[in-house]
């Protein structure tokens, strides 16, 4: 079988798993009687409970060989956080690390955005049991990371932050809370190609108003080959996936005029480097954010929420199902870009950005064209923020003083300065610029 056949066998096995009807067994899972979520058994009349959510991961992870599902944090109140990780056999050792690509999905960190968690789940399910060759074969050269329930404390509450009311999405630099901190140690110990985070949005009328809208990494600290990739995973993947499954898409951010379509204003924190989306881009991953429409768009879902409830669902499962093709198919442009990006840090060449994004030039201010060559941190400072720097996978030498020296001649080589440098909007601590190292 040449590759363009086995891409569209992988492209149709795909389809049929993960847009079959949100409410029924997948097609070609082995026997009938599945688990089945919270959503599901209502038909979309309410959302999985958390014991739920833990009840169906549990009898997933015992019936299948391909899903391990272990704990990675635990939040203020007490809940888990929880990985999923999905193989052709899953690996067998918690701290095993993939070999092949990996894609991690982010889903619900936003309590109050519960869309995202049910397609994840589902898609949980319909990868474990899937009977067709073309997803075993694509599960054994593709991991499959889950993070189901990135905020389970706002998921309970249903509140948009966590138990503190802290926007988690707002976090992946600080590092200040359970979640993000536990999604920062997924990303330095699998080193994911792809990360995607699903979302939820409120329409804006008359200039916001797509079911489906998606974002790459505007960063520009984003490596060249993983932004195009980023790009074209949502222009050429997420968006037209969600398109041919009958849903209107734009790019999120953008409110355009719904009488000329031209942009009319930016509204999406662009290039902010503490938004995951971005902080996969810095940390040299194919990131993209989806957020899909809540509110009811016809007269029957106004009347029945469930209607409403299901059609959020079948949204974001189009998009996964761009998502999976997109890894199934650009794998030989995915990897090397990934690659490559994390290589070059090594060279220590070109400037750092410390603002601007791919769609705002940066001002002279914010462009270090000249980067120190390390930064060094005093005592103090190594003991406020070594914490951080180790669960990001930031390399450093220690010092006799108790203090620490970070070299910029790593994978993380422009994560590095938006940590520790004083004139980057989020560092944490103002260490000391080295040069002539």
């Amino acid at each position: 079988m040449t590759s363009l056949s086995r891409g569209l066998a992988l492209t149709a096995a795909l389809t049929t798993a993960l847009l079959a009807a949100p409410l029924a067994p997948p097609a070609g899972a082995a026997g009938p009687d599945l688990p089945r979520t919270g959503f599901e058994t209502s038909k979309g009349a309410r959302w999985t409970t958390q014991p739920e959510e833990q009840d169906f991961l549990a009898a997933v992870d015992r019936a299948s060989d391909r899903v391990r599902t272990d704990r990675i944090g635990t939040t203020a109140q007490g809940r888990p956080l929880q990985l999923v990780r999905i193989g052709a056999p899953a690996p067998a050792r918690p701290d095993a690390v993939r070999h092949g690509n990996a894609v991690l999905l982010i889903c619900s960190q936003h309590g109050d955005e519960p869309s995202g968690r049910e397609a994840c789940l589902s898609a949980v399910r319909d990868l474990a049991f899937a009977g067709d060759r073309a997803t075993r074969r694509f599960l054994e050269r593709t991991s499959v990371l889950v993070v189901p329930t990135a905020n389970p404390d706002g998921r309970a509450a249903d509140t948009r932050g966590n138990a503190a009311g802290v926007d988690i999405n707002r976090d992946h630099l600080a590092l200040k809370t359970a979640e993000a901190r536990a999604l920062s140690a997924v990303q330095r110990d699998y080193r994911p190609d792809i990360v995607y985070d699903l979302h939820e949005y409120g329409p804006t009328v008359p200039y916001y108003l797509k079911d489906v809208l998606s974002l790459w990494p505007r960063n520009l600290n984003t490596a060249r080959a993983v932004h195009r990739e980023a790009t074209t995973l949502s222009e050429e993947y997420v968006r037209p996936a969600a398109a041919r499954a009958g849903f209107s898409t734009g790019i999120y951010g953008i409110w355009t005029d719904p009488e000329t379509g031209e942009p009319v204003k930016q509204v999406a924190g662009d290039g902010q480097e503490r938004i995951l989306r971005n902080t996969a881009g810095v940390k040299n991953s194919v990131g993209l954010l989806v957020e899909t429409r809540v509110d009811a768009l016809t007269d029957a879902e106004k009347a029945d929420p469930a209607l409403n409830n299901r059609r959020r669902v079948t949204s974001q499962r189009a998009g996964l199902k761009g998502l999976f093709d997109f890894a199934g198919e650009r794998r030989a442009r995915i990897e090397p870009a990934t690659a490559r990006a994390r290589l070059a840090g090594y060279a220590d060449r070109g400037p750092v950005y410390l603002g601007g994004a791919d769609n705002e030039p940066p001002a002279a201010g914010e462009i270090l064209r000249d980067p120190p060559c390390a930064y060094r941190l005093d005592a103090r400072q190594y003991a406020e923020v070594g914490d951080e720097l180790a669960l990001h996978g930031v390399s450093l030498r220690r010092t006799g003083e108790g203090g620490a020296v970070v070299p910029l001649r790593q994978p993380l080589r422009a994560l590095v300065p938006l940590l520790l440098d004083g004139r980057a909007e989020y560092h944490l601590t103002a260490a000391t610029p080295l040069k002539g190292c």
